[in-house]
């Protein structure tokens, strides 16, 4: 093994699509922040930012009530056009994985918020 060798194996990594999936996460993430920061800054500092999530939560409930709807729609969506192309016993166990650990991620999720909000 050459002393370059281990170079090439992040291959991956360069490939335009991670790329731009990378950018977008990064792009995703600032706006998060600046959102956080002006918030901050317009009801006076942390503990007016704390209390104003903590009273539009039921809000902020509905809001990713409607991203789970939404992204639902788009996997069952995907899924059918998968399952046209791919109609493998295998393609199929690939997708009820995958619908599983999505499903109870976001159980977890919602259920971690109901504890620590009540």
């Amino acid at each position: 093994m050459t002393g370059r060798t281990w170079l090439r194996w992040p291959t991956w990594l360069f490939n335009r699509r991670v790329g731009v999936a990378l950018l977008w996460t990064l792009l995703v993430a600032g706006i998060a922040v600046a959102v956080n920061v002006v918030g901050i800054h317009i009801v006076g500092g942390i503990d007016g930012w704390e209390q104003w999530l903590r009273a539009h939560s039921a809000l902020f409930h509905v809001w990713r009530l409607l991203l789970y709807a939404a992204t639902a729609y788009g996997w069952w969506w995907m899924r059918r056009r998968l399952l046209q192309r791919e109609p493998s016993a295998e393609a199929h166990h690939r997708l009820l994985r995958v619908e599983i650990a999505a499903v109870t991620t976001i159980v977890l999720l919602e259920a971690s918020q109901l504890l620590r909000h009540g």
